[in-house]
Formats: structure tokens, sequence, C-alpha cells
């Protein structure tokens, strides 16, 4: 069988579903921040204001530079983007930069403007691993020396983000990490003994911190305690409920008026099952499927190791945060205050979640076609 190499054009599909859930996310964030815009600010589009300076308009330019400049170039330069990445984490902890907000240590304040960190970081452990991974070597099972090295840089964020503590991130950077390290042939054995360890780590989060106890106990019985820690969750079943098959309309919800917490960030998709109803929350789903969908093509076409670890561990990156989010907002999962990309507010996560979809793009030029 002849391997024929596709010349340098972009994946126009994905470009294209990207752009949708781009737009989606714009339109939903404008309506479900402008209560909360004017209550704090006295401008409805404050949010999006935001959302467009710090996150849109940044992340296309990252994404127009990641998506052309060759990704083994970027390669090259992963001991310096991992880095300035954990540098930014280790900073939260310096007084005057670090601010706590919701009980976690995960932000920066710099001229007033905050940046969170992990987000850096979901992206450049992505670029480090694949590096690594993939170095030097055909398509095959990593080295024990490489595969060492790799479990040391991604141990070592995960102690910072759980010291902030930010369970969500630390959640979001194993799932890619062993994600990557599957895609990379990692032995089933030792998967499978970094994936019991992960499950004993999170075990002992949820024993040790009596909140994050609450939490789970919350998911189990949301109805126990409406008011209080099931707060959140309660809410976010009304807008949810509220919608029915077609929603109230775009606009019209009524848990928007500061009922659900954090309506502009980690609970927005409640907020689009109540205006748009189940079919266009199950379209969104759908096309975040069909984005992964996309993603994991382009990874398995691409022309080397490092290309479909880059691909793989990015695609899964930006999948699996959708699912958890949108997994707690409808009770299939526990309430971890992870945004869902492209569509909560979030300059940092926008910024970062569009540099990542660059580089899928970027492999996606250099794709191989049997």
């Amino acid at each position: 069988m002849s391997v024929t190499w596709r010349q340098p054009r972009a994946d126009r599909i994905f470009v294209l579903a990207l752009a949708l859930l781009v737009m989606f996310g714009l339109v939903v964030l404008a309506s479900a921040s402008a209560p909360l815009g004017y209550a704090k600010f006295q401008d409805a589009y404050w949010f999006i204001k935001r959302q467009a300076l710090f996150g849109l308009l940044p992340g296309f330019l990252a994404f127009t530079v990641l998506s052309r400049v060759p990704y083994r170039t970027l390669a090259r330069g992963s001991v310096l983007w991992y880095a300035g990445a954990l540098l930014l984490l280790v900073l939260v902890f310096v007084p005057g930069l670090g601010t706590a907000l919701h009980g976690s240590r995960s932000w920066l304040s710099i001229f007033g403007y905050y940046l969170q960190p992990v987000e850096f970081m979901k992206l450049a452990l992505v670029i480090i691993l694949a590096s690594l991974l993939a170095a030097g070597r055909p398509r095959g099972p990593a080295s024990n020396q490489r595969l060492i090295w790799s479990l040391a840089a991604i141990a070592l964020p995960l102690i910072f983000i759980l010291w902030q503590p930010d369970a969500g991130g630390a959640l979001i950077l194993a799932a890619v990490s062993l994600t990557i390290l599957y895609l990379a042939r990692v032995p089933a054995r030792i998967l499978a003994g970094l994936f019991l360890v992960g499950l004993a780590g999170l075990a002992g989060l949820v024993w040790t911190a009596p909140y994050r106890l609450q939490r789970f106990a919350t998911f189990l019985h949301p109805e126990r305690d409406p008011q209080g820690v099931g707060y959140q969750i309660s809410q976010a079943f009304i807008a949810v409920g509220s919608g029915g098959w077609w929603g109230l309309g775009l606009g019209n919800s009524r848990q928007k008026f500061q009922y659900l917490p954090e309506v502009n960030a980690d609970s927005i998709f409640a907020v689009v099952g109540e205006e748009l109803g189940f079919i266009i929350s199950a379209l969104l789903v759908a096309l975040i499927t069909f984005l992964g969908w996309r993603g994991l093509t382009i990874a398995k076409h691409a022309r080397d190791e490092l290309g479909t670890l880059l691909a793989g561990g990015l695609t899964a990156w930006l999948v699996l945060q959708s699912y958890l989010n949108i997994g707690a907002m409808v009770g299939a999962l526990p309430l971890t205050g992870v945004p869902l990309p492209f569509v909560s507010h979030g300059g940092t996560a926008l910024l970062t979640a569009l540099a990542a979809a660059g580089i899928i793009v970027n492999v996606s030029r250099y794709s191989r076609a049997a």
C-alpha cells in the first residue's frame, strides 16, 4: 500500500466545526452573563467584552500563528513552554501576585487582569509529553528513560495544582496524560498501575477534604441539601428541566438572574438547556463530539508519531473537559468547577483552547493519505 503526503492545507471541516462552536459560545455567553454583568458592573455586555478582548482576539492570533508554524518547530521549544507554564503555577503562591477565588489559590492578578496558569499547563504538558515520547523513534513503544522523564513531567505540575487546590484542573491533566501515554503505546500494565494510583489519590483527596466529601455526597444525593452544598446542582437541574425540548427562548432564562451560581462560567450549559432546550443542547454535545472525532482522525493520519500525540492529546483535553463540565450540569458527574471550552467565560481558557486548536490544524496540514 502506497502512502501519499498531502500538501500543507488545513482540515477545513475541523476549522468549520470549531468556528461554529466559538460563535455559539459567544452568543450563549452574551445572553447568560447579561444580568450578572449589569448587577456587578452596570454593563450587561461586560463579560462578553472581556471575552472578546482577552480571549477571542489573542486566541485568534495564537490560533493563526500556531496553525502555520510547523509543529516540529513548536515541539523543539517544548521545554521552554513547560518551564514557563510551571513558573506561572509557582507564582500563584507569591503574595501580591496569586489570588484566591472560591477557596482556590489558582489565579494570577497582573494589572487587574486575571490569568489561570493551569490552562497554560494543559497546553504545555501535552507539548512536552508528545516531544518526549515521540523523539528519535519510529511509531512504537516509548523507551523506559523517556517514560520516566514523562512521568516526572506529569507529577510536578500536579503537585502545585493540588496544592492550590484545584482538583478539577488536576483531574483534566491526569486524564489527558493517560491518553497520551496510551497513544504512545505505553504497556498496559503500566497504564493500569497509573490508573489505580490516580483512583487512590482521588479517593484520598475526597476523604481528607470535608468540602470535597460533601460535594461527592451531594452528587450521590443532590436533593438532601438544596439550599446548602447542593444549591448549585439543584439550580442547574431547575434550569435544564425548565427548558424542555425547545427551551424558553434565547435571552429568556430565569435562573441566570443570580439564582444559578457561576452562570457565566462552569454553569453555562444549564442556561443553554433552559433557553434553547434539549434539542439544541444535544446538538451542542454532538458538535463537540464531532470536533473530537475530527481531531482524532487528524491524529490517526498524522505524518509522524509527534503529530499523532500532539493532535490526540490536545483533542482529548478539549473533549474530556467538555464532557466533564456537561456531565456535572446534568447530574451524571460530580461538580469539579472546570469551564466548558469555547463557551464559558474566561480569557485564559479561550486563549489556550484556541491555541490548542491551532496546533491540531497545524498537524492536519501535514497528514498522510493511504
